[in-house]
């Protein structure tokens, strides 16, 4: 199969995926209980004034016409209004995604900064002090609840040791970099890393100790193949070996899993958002939660798996790249 066709096919999945994530969550919101006129004017509304919405918003439709128009909406880019602050839905989202977006790399950083090295290390020093230490740190990576890490991080580092805000960042890192290129100060630069750091961390370990075990099972069944001892006999120095034959064969796999793991982080967010008050998507969906504001909670999750299918199309395009014989698959 060529490169064209198989990304055509991955779009066209993509395409389905997103059609379902927006049906199952425009028939919950059909079968949630409660009237969406009441809750857009609240309990205090006259009987007239609710009619005359409902009328407005189409709510008196059939079903199936309601679906169909919003199903139209999303292809023209409009995602409908919110019940509760009355502002476009695409709007409220868009303006959220780079702290989200800041996050999720962020995280990635701090994974791929601390694992990769790790799981090298894990892997050249088998039942070693340093190995041990590094399948221990992996599986409580593994183990331990975001939330939960993100409060005990906020409670010693934040609140004991006063090292880190626990508070609403004050400043994005795009307006941060762009005073970084008008003052030339980086102040701002500075405190957005200082906010940034704890969120990250939480946000990040799982997937430090998922990317760790990836490198360290990967570069052992990697360093057992007969080319390693060939490139060792011909006299090729053992860092050489090791970094540039064996973990370039082991990034494969890692390539694909930091792909699919960007998009779970987005999605993931969310909880560690709530934790350090982030201002980002997965915060702006618990509030529409908690008032029930289904077109905004709609709006996100269908951003979110766009962006979550996105990713997903650009890995695979990318792995089918470095090894043609998936695209046969």
């Amino acid at each position: 199969m060529t490169m064209g066709k198989f990304l055509v096919r991955r779009i066209l999945q993509g395409v389905f995926v997103i059609w379902g994530v927006i049906t199952i969550m425009f028939g919950l919101r059909a079968v949630s209980p409660g009237d969406p006129a009441t809750l857009m004017l609240g309990e205090g509304a006259t009987r007239e004034l609710i009619e005359h919405v409902r009328e407005q918003e189409g709510l008196n439709e059939p079903i199936y016409v309601q679906y169909f128009d919003y199903l139209q909406g999303i292809l023209v880019g409009d995602f409908g209004y919110s019940w509760i602050s009355h502002r476009e839905v695409e709007v409220m989202v868009i303006e959220r995604i780079p702290a989200t977006i800041e996050l999720a790399v962020a995280a990635t950083i701090v994974a791929i900064v601390i694992s990769i090295p790790l799981g090298v290390i894990s892997a050249t020093r088998r039942n070693e002090p340093a190995d041990y230490g590094a399948t221990m740190f992996s599986l409580l990576g593994i183990s331990t609840p975001n939330f939960w890490l993100g409060l005990m991080l906020i409670l010693l580092l934040g609140v004991w040791a006063g090292l880190f805000p626990t508070g609403r960042r004050p400043v994005g890192f795009g307006p941060a970099v762009m005073t970084l290129f008008q003052t030339g100060s980086p102040g701002d630069l500075f405190t957005w890393v200082h906010y940034i750091t704890l969120p990250a961390i939480t946000l990040g370990t799982y997937f430090t100790a998922l990317i760790t075990r990836l490198t360290r099972s990967g570069m052992v069944d990697e360093l057992g193949k007969p080319y390693v001892t060939a490139s060792k006999a011909k006299g090729l120095p053992g860092v050489l070996v090791r970094y540039k034959h064996v973990l370039r064969n082991t990034m494969i796999p890692i390539i694909t899993v930091l792909g699919l793991q960007m998009g779970t982080l987005i999605g993931g967010a969310v909880i560690t958002e709530t934790v350090f008050n982030w201002p980002g998507l997965g915060l702006r969906l618990i509030d529409a939660l908690g008032t029930r504001d289904w077109p905004l909670m709609q709006g996100i999750i269908v951003f979110i798996a766009i962006g979550f299918v996105t990713i997903n199309i650009v890995v695979d395009g990318l792995y089918a790249y470095l090894n043609p014989q998936v695209r046969d698959e």
